[in-house]
């Protein structure tokens, strides 16, 4: 009997007539054969509405009794999708991240997994029952809940999928696949049949939000075959798996784009060796993630430092360079919130020239100014003003993908 995982995002499982389409699509599985274990996100905006709980009582409120919070809407929804299989005669049952048990780090609010006990599982599907675990948390070395950060729910599945050594990994969702962009923004957009995890992970990590990056991380590293799908309709979507030389074939892949940076500048900054060291290194300590950096060139002894990080890191991140620019004499910190990250991305970058010179020229015809640019093999990013994102991920795809195969399946 093939084993599958089946990750089912918020939208899935939004209200009661949807957790039950979503039973039926398990009872079909089962009724073919499949041994199955499910992961739920909670239940469509349920995250949202217990997050803006805890912010209405502090504007920085404890991150650990931010995941107590936040956990449970996970738990409401794999209670309720047992509940519906059980009803329609199929043996299920729910367990929360912590009676797995998922074992994480002690990073709360976005804490990374170590291991995963399987034991539980496998004794309930050896019972013939459906498995059925909360995405997006675990529990730490102090027995203490953790999450593992937005979109955690894929991390969660693609993870029990190498742990279970499951043959597939299958992520439903309110969108049939992934796209060449944002479909709201570009209808123009194609659905890519099939994609690697190097690309997927540039995607995901670059404001694609149909995967979390740490979830095609997992996928890459234990060759966990994933595909992603819509909740619902049956049609074929995105499957994500190890890159072959036909995916070399085109250029651009992808435009992806990012509203959820802010960038940060710590003005006239003495020239002088270790005080860039000395900032990035405090805001690693306090497990910031900076995005991009750029330093300008030195004019008179002093220089800008100017870096990226997520929006909800950025009031730490802004009290941190204010305490470094302070100690060694720079004019100040400057924050911007209104800014957007615009990226294009593919294989073929390795063996096509020209694609950022195309990718400049066609910000440049539109108008819209660079304040900073990141490249890797497969990608370059752009940061601009936010206001002209929408425009800029049009441009960008009518340049490189619109009336081009996305795709050569051999």
């Amino acid at each position: 009997m093939p084993l599958v995982v089946k990750k089912f995002g918020g939208t899935s499982v939004g209200n009661l007539d949807r957790i039950r389409n979503v039973a039926k699509k398990v009872k079909k599985a089962v009724e073919n054969g499949e041994k199955v274990v499910v992961v739920s996100s909670a239940m469509s905006g349920e995250t949202d509405k217990l997050l803006e709980y805890c912010y209405s009582l502090s504007k920085r409120p404890n991150p650990r009794e931010v995941d107590q919070v936040v956990s449970t809407g996970e738990q409401v929804a794999i209670g309720l999708l047992s509940i519906a299989l059980q009803e329609m005669g199929i043996p299920a049952v729910s367990l929360t991240g912590w009676q797995v048990p998922i074992e994480t780090d002690d990073i709360h609010t976005k804490a990374r997994i170590k291991h995963i006990n399987s034991k539980r599982i496998k004794e309930e599907l050896d019972k013939g029952k459906v498995v059925i675990v909360a995405g997006f948390q675990g529990i730490d070395k102090n027995g203490d809940i953790t999450t593992l950060g937005r979109g955690g729910s894929d991390t969660t599945a693609v993870a029990l999928a190498a742990a279970l050594k499951a043959d597939i990994c299958e992520i439903y969702t309110d969108v049939p696949g992934v796209f060449t962009a944002d479909p709201r923004i570009v209808p123009e957009a194609k659905k890519i049949p099939i994609i690697s995890y190097e690309e997927m992970m540039e995607m995901a990590s670059l404001g694609s939000k149909v995967m979390q990056i740490r979830s095609v991380e997992f996928a890459a590293k234990y060759k966990v075959k994933i595909h992603v799908r819509s909740s619902f309709n049956d049609e074929e979507g995105t499957w994500i798996m190890e890159e072959n030389e036909e995916m070399e074939k085109v250029a651009v892949r992808g435009i992806s784009h990012d509203l959820k940076e802010s960038k940060i500048t710590v003005v006239k900054v003495p020239d002088k060796p270790g005080i860039a060291a000395k900032l990035f290194k405090t805001l690693g300590d306090k497990n910031i993630v900076v995005d991009m950096i750029v330093q300008n060139v030195s004019h008179e002894g002093y220089t800008d430092i100017s870096f990226t990080v997520n929006k909800t890191d950025a009031d730490y991140a802004e009290d941190i360079a204010k305490e470094v620019a302070k100690e060694v004499g720079a004019a100040g910190v400057d924050r911007n919130d209104k800014i957007a990250k615009i990226s294009v991305v593919g294989l073929g970058m390795k063996t096509h020239a020209g694609t950022a010179g195309k990718m400049f020229d066609v910000l440049q015809k539109e108008g819209i100014n660079i304040y900073a640019i990141s490249t890797s093999e497969i990608k370059i990013s752009c940061l601009i003003d936010e206001k002209y994102a929408e425009l800029a991920v049009r441009a960008l795809h009518e340049a490189f993908i619109e009336d081009k195969d996305v795709m050569v399946i051999d």
